[in-house]
């Protein structure tokens, strides 16, 4: 898959999140970086989740969601999974930006 094919697919997912979340990403961007992550690493979030947010939170840098790419793709065997492994890494970096565990995420069928 190219770079733009996986961002493509990205913005898509961003796109088909429920109501729930898309209403509430407030100051998050979502980017993707290409190269193979030693870690095997598939999503990072970066920033202060919203429940951490006091009144003080005015004028900051957004928060970050990264998807890699590479890494998603080797853990994948089709383009369709590597399109499924989008949403569910999305969701997981999203749930920590709500300060979501990974058990309330499948609780609610999301994940």
């Amino acid at each position: 898959m190219t770079v733009e094919e996986f961002e493509n697919e990205t913005a898509a997912a961003v796109k088909g999140l429920p109501a729930f979340f898309r209403k509430r990403l407030a100051n998050v961007a979502v980017v993707v970086r290409t190269g193979r992550r030693p870690s095997g690493l598939l999503g990072l979030y970066e920033g202060v989740p919203g429940l951490e947010r006091g009144q003080s939170y005015s004028g900051v840098m957004p928060d970050k969601i990264t998807l890699f790419k590479d890494n998603i793709e080797a853990a994948c065997g089709s383009r369709a999974a590597v399109k499924a492994e989008i949403r569910n890494v999305l969701l997981h970096e999203i749930a920590h930006h709500f300060g979501m565990s990974d058990a309330e995420l499948r609780k609610k069928g999301l994940y």
